[in-house]
């Protein structure tokens, strides 16, 4: 089987050959071709170079393509700042009110925005390239819960949510993100890529509660990924940290498979799971794969591998981005472990 047939295998619930990996690891894809970050996010045809040169290097068989998380905010017109070698970030909200929302300019203006055209055509170029031989994974920038709180400023969205008598501006603001998202979406789905994702960071229970999750992220979640299907492809949704309390909750947004973080405990994660939802993940980007040795990276590794051997629903990758300063034979020990792994 080639990269796109394991991931398209795992994905129906059938038994791959091998063990199927995705790798978030655009940071390092960039580093290692010698792109920088402020080169990455604006030229589709150097993106796409580096993603393919790691493909080469690693020989792992989905691409999750990226470049950072606050894209869509930025298209928004959220003051962003653009480091020479880092991903771009946000430098606080740009609604000093909810009450602002009726303001902001129209949802398709968004896909004016440069970053936006760079990481589509980026798509393309990887489809061309690669057609049915490597799984491509979309990545569309943040979930209306999280693009909300870029658009708001985090302080003033968390004080928002505690306001009963603010609800319906909290909503009207998930209404606008929703249509941004879903438009980023529409877009990647006219690419070629075989999958589509999102990520919601700020919607996990290390920020709000699960019954805040619930209210207020969870019935757009469900919409970004009814909008992926509508395009033909699956859909994963990821959410940092410890998501064990809203583990059954994302099960519900119809997502094919959720990206689960290291801190998410294996076993919880394996009984809801299993035979269910594709698990994702999720190995440890930073303390393992960065800082760790080859030996503790086979070891992580097979611990995970042996976790889901009874369940063909699974897809090795990190837990979340994978730090540009993570050792090469790090990465290939990670990628041969799954290989040689026999259930």
């Amino acid at each position: 089987m080639n990269g796109y047939q394991r991931i398209t295998t795992a994905l129906r619930g059938e038994w791959p050959d091998t063990t199927p990996v995705m790798l978030h690891n655009f940071m390092m894809a960039a580093r290692e071709a010698g792109v920088p970050m402020r080169i990455f996010r604006r030229d589709p045809q150097q993106l796409a170079r580096a993603f393919i040169r790691a493909v080469e290097r690693y020989r792992y068989d989905g691409i999750v393509i990226d470049i950072d998380t606050v894209t869509l905010a930025g298209a928004a017109g959220v003051p962003v700042d653009f480091p020479e070698d880092e991903p771009a970030r946000a430098r606080g909200g740009m609604l000093d009110s909810l009450e602002e929302v009726s303001d902001l300019h129209e949802p398709d203006a968004i896909l004016d925005y440069p970053g936006i055209g760079v990481w589509l055509e980026a798509a393309r170029i990887l489809h061309h390239t690669f057609g049915n031989e490597v799984f491509l994974r979309g990545n569309c920038d943040q979930s209306p819960f999280t693009l909300a709180s870029l658009l708001r400023g985090i302080d003033g969205w968390l004080m928002d949510l505690l306001d009963p008598g603010r609800e319906p501006l909290v909503h009207a603001l998930l209404e606008y993100c929703t249509e941004i998202t879903c438009l980023f979406v529409r877009a990647m789905g006219t690419t070629g890529v075989h999958m589509i994702s999102n990520g919601d960071s700020v919607a996990g229970p290390e920020l709000v509660s699960p019954s805040m999750y619930r209210r207020f992220a969870l019935p757009y979640e469900r919409r970004v990924a009814t909008c992926a299907h509508e395009q033909g492809v699956p859909y994963v949704l990821h959410i940092c940290g410890n998501t064990g309390p809203i583990l059954t909750d994302m099960m519900t947004t119809g997502a094919d498979g959720l990206e689960i973080d290291y801190k998410t405990d294996l076993a919880g994660a394996h009984a809801v799971m299993k035979d269910q939802t594709v698990f994702i993940g999720n190995i440890d980007p930073s303390g393992v794969l960065a800082l760790g040795s080859p030996a503790l990276v086979a070891e992580r590794t097979r611990e995970l591998l042996g976790t889901f051997a009874d369940t063909p629903r699974f897809i090795l990758n990190a837990g979340c981005a994978i730090p540009p300063t993570t050792p090469p034979e790090n990465l290939r020990t990670m990628v041969m472990t799954a290989r040689e792994f026999r259930r």
